[in-house]
């Protein structure tokens, strides 16, 4: 006899995993998706230093074309010096939580097929969407948890920072980041072999806010070439599979009303002919998934987000985009 009370409960839960999966994919709509990639030179598999705007740790590098054997790290003791694998539901701390907590048959035991039941079944097949969408989310928390406790305290000395006029009534909106009165900004630690740190000013930050809403504006429109004149090379191999990605599955990612809400750089450098900066920005957007015969929105994503960019120029040229990492 069918135990009502008890299939209930299985379907509760069942529906309770299938909404988390979907916030997940919801989460990671907007360009780059929620991930962390592209170079920063010699300092590629450091972290950006804390700023105001993005106090915790930046996450790591999870695609590069900068071999870490060839870089000099500055990274904490017992950090891995290799990339972190990729995988559908994260990677370090998170991922290898997954692995083993995957393997254990977690649900299994609470959805009565024992500790290691099997697959057969629609019941089980179920069972198997709650797990992975819960030991996801505890993986998830756990990693989070890491950061915080592994987090530097934000110095908060002197660097040029931004805030919209929405967090301060009492001032008058701001179109820029704001160097506070100085003629320029060191923003960050001293350069790689022993070089001085660059001077960030005002030009250099209004560049940053206004390739900001360009770039995402050119991946809405799936312009190609405007993408490519404002980021590196690597930066738009890894956009072109976004793209690809997208025309393959038949949907276009919108991306629209990006506004830079507050913003601080963490660090800026020279190494050998090319100049690095990297600045924390809080951003506001209007980010949906459309379908692109009907134009039915298919996900939608978040409506603010907080990220690290990395700039790259040569002397005398434009910045482009090198890196973004979350915060």
């Amino acid at each position: 006899m069918l135990d009502l009370p008890r299939s209930k409960s299985r379907f509760a839960l069942i529906a309770f995993a299938t909404s988390l999966i979907f916030v997940t994919s919801v989460a990671d709509a907007r360009i780059g998706r929620g991930g962390s990639f592209g170079s920063r030179g010699a300092k590629t598999w450091s972290a950006p230093p804390a700023t105001q705007t993005a106090p915790r740790t930046a996450q790591p590098m999870q695609r590069s074309t900068t071999d870490p054997a060839t870089t000099s790290r500055q990274a904490a003791p017992g950090t891995s010096t290799t990339a972190p694998s990729t995988g559908m539901f994260g990677r370090g701390l998170a991922g290898g939580l997954l692995g083993g907590l995957l393997g254990a048959g977690l649900i299994g035991m609470l959805l009565g097929n024992g500790f290691l039941g099997g697959l057969g079944g629609f019941a089980s097949m179920l069972g198997l969407l709650l797990q992975l969408a819960l030991v996801f989310f505890i993986a998830r928390w756990a990693f989070r948890w890491w950061q915080r406790r592994n987090q530097p305290a934000y110095a908060g000395a002197g660097g040029a920072s931004y805030r919209d006029a929405a967090a301060d009534p009492g001032k008058a909106p701001l179109r820029r980041f704001d160097i506070g009165g100085a003629a320029g900004a060191s923003a960050g630690a001293a350069s790689p072999a022993g070089e001085a740190p660059l001077e960030i000013g005002q030009e250099d930050l209004e560049a940053f806010e206004r390739l900001l809403g360009e770039i995402q504006t050119a991946y809405s429109n799936e312009d190609r070439e405007a993408l490519r004149r404002r980021t590196t090379p690597e930066m738009f191999v890894y956009f072109g599979e976004e793209l690809d990605d997208n025309e393959t599955r038949g949907v276009v990612n919108r991306v629209s009303d990006v506004r830079l809400l507050q913003g601080d750089p963490a660090e800026a450098w020279r190494e050998g002919e090319a100049e690095y900066a990297t600045v924390a920005m809080r951003f506001g957007l209007r980010d949906v998934v459309e379908d692109r015969a009907t134009g039915a929105v298919v996900e939608t994503g978040p409506s603010e987000a907080t990220e690290v960019w990395t700039f790259r120029r040569k002397p005398g040229a434009d910045w482009k985009l090198s890196a973004i990492q979350q915060a």
